[in-house]
């Protein structure tokens, strides 16, 4: 996004605060899911999607027992994700002049607006019935595509770095960032195509956990870069 920097966004232009606000919306996430499985009888990584985790009510949907006594805890998460994952990226975006930024930033719109439907309807058998659960469903892959996509975008942008000391650092932020995106992506195309085989978990957060590796490499790429900016 940045002809000055050695990666994009993880460069001294950015605010060392959009690599806090990364950070946060990984850890914010990840923490959030842990606390709601725990209180979740029988919840599987592999077989539960993470939208149970956030269903209010007791019962069964397609065929999965839905028991979430913290479910207010994910669907803070969620929200809570979705809105320092934009906060970072308009903090990001406002401080650099080159690049894809108004894709970047776009992407990350469409992906705090999906998480944070995901977050607001549930997918569960009351949403299904109330024809609703749709809304959900269009969420969760507004959320994934748009995610995936900005991470692609991002490690895209960073290959306008220059030759020195920061082009190895650069490089390794390129493929990482394309890769994590692509692997989500195609994560998401076996999940829509293999669905109901009974690890729909593996594939839905192999679709979801490579934005949350992303966030975690570029916010701390960015507090790197900003301490050694500090330095000189």
């Amino acid at each position: 996004m940045s002809t000055r920097t050695a990666a994009v966004p993880a460069s001294a232009a950015v605010p060392a605060a959009a690599g806090v606000a990364w950070i946060a919306a990984a850890v914010v996430y990840v923490g959030t899911e842990a606390i709601a499985a725990s209180a979740f009888p029988g919840y599987s990584y592999s077989a539960n999607y993470i939208s149970d985790l956030g269903v209010p009510e007791v019962a069964e949907f397609q065929g999965r027992a839905i028991d979430s006594p913290l479910s207010a805890v994910m669907n803070a998460g969620f929200i809570l994700q979705g809105v320092l994952y934009l906060l970072a990226a308009v903090v990001a975006t406002r401080a650099l002049r080159a690049g894809p930024r108004r894709a970047f930033l776009a992407l990350a719109v469409v992906h705090a607006v999906g998480i944070t439907v995901v977050g607001l309807i549930h997918g569960s058998a009351s949403s299904a019935a109330s024809g609703i659960g749709w809304m959900h469903v269009v969420g969760a892959g507004m959320a994934i595509v748009a995610g995936n996509a900005a991470s692609i975008v991002a490690g895209l942008g960073s290959g306008r770095a220059g030759a020195g000391a920061g082009a190895g650092a650069a490089r390794a932020y390129r493929i990482a960032s394309v890769a994590l995106g692509v692997v989500g992506l195609v994560a998401l195309a076996v999940l829509q195509t293999l669905g109901g085989s009974g690890i729909d978990g593996v594939w839905e957060r192999g679709s979801v956990y490579t934005v949350t590796a992303w966030e975690l490499i570029t916010g701390i790429a960015v507090l790197v870069a900003a301490r050694r900016a500090r330095t000189r």
